[in-house]
């Protein structure tokens, strides 16, 4: 068995005396598409925020590639391979797809040359314009490559900012409630482009997710914490079918 892409051991994230997370403990191998679920509020997005140096865990340890994150700075623990995508979709108005696409690959390389970009100086290289393409062509968002992101779609936006996340060339996704705002045909094409992903670029994806349907076809594995307390590991099948995961999802037929 190959050893954990991700690692992370006994994280305890504590707020004016409530415990936001309680000794949390999971993994994900390399290239391997993992569900963490749970009802609002039970520390999904902190434990994220945790795994990205946003936040300081009071104890537990989180270890990506083989580095312990510990004193990791946010920026370099994206340079060593780990993208995000937020619930609530952070893109830039008056930009298209594909400019978002070219500052996201500059700021990965951290080449000082971003202020050009700012300032509209800046000439994408071969290499940095045959990436972006990659991108589009993989997401289905060639069509919209030089759209202002105000004229599409929020399932097309949502694919964007997916994209945004791979122009760093991750090992491993945080994606937090990708289909959030979706309805049933755009959630459709998210989990399709989410299988090509991972299966063309080999990249491990961990996804919060409340649309059971979707992790169901997705992931292998399943986490669920329930206020900040991990209650239930394994296939997907068993952890779903788990009466105190029924419970906690609050009686919902999963």
């Amino acid at each position: 068995m190959r050893d954990p892409l991700l690692k992370v051991t006994s994280i305890t994230k504590t707020f004016s005396g409530i415990t936001a997370l309680d000794d949390v403990t999971l993994d994900v191998s390399p290239g391997e598409v993992v569900g963490l679920v749970g009802p609002n509020g039970a520390g999904k997005t902190t434990l994220f925020n945790c795994l990205l140096g946003q936040l300081k865990p009071d104890r537990g340890t989180v270890m990506f590639a083989g580095h312990d994150l510990t004193r990791v700075a946010p920026h370099l623990r994206a340079r060593l391979g780990i993208g995000r995508t937020f619930q609530r979709m952070e893109l830039f108005s008056g930009m298209t797809p594909w400019e978002h696409f070219l500052v996201a690959g500059r700021a990965r390389r951290g080449d000082g040359r971003l202020w050009k970009d700012l300032l509209g100086m800046g000439r994408p290289s071969k290499e940095e314009r045959a990436s972006a393409s990659d991108v589009l062509e993989l997401l289905g968002l060639t069509a919209d490559a030089r759209r202002p992101i105000e004229a599409l779609s929020l399932g097309r936006g949502r694919l964007v900012e997916l994209g945004r996340a791979l122009m760093i060339e991750p090992k491993l996704l945080l994606l937090d409630e990708p289909s959030s705002g979706l309805d049933h045909a755009e959630t459709a094409e998210l989990a399709e482009v989410l299988r090509n992903v991972n299966v063309e670029r080999s990249t491990a994806i961990l996804l919060v997710e409340h649309d059971v349907p979707m992790v169901r076809s997705l992931v292998s594995r399943v986490f669920v914490l329930d206020f900040g307390t991990l209650i239930a590991s394994g296939t997907t099948e068993s952890v779903f079918a788990n009466n105190a995961v029924q419970r906690a999802y609050l009686g919902t037929n999963v």
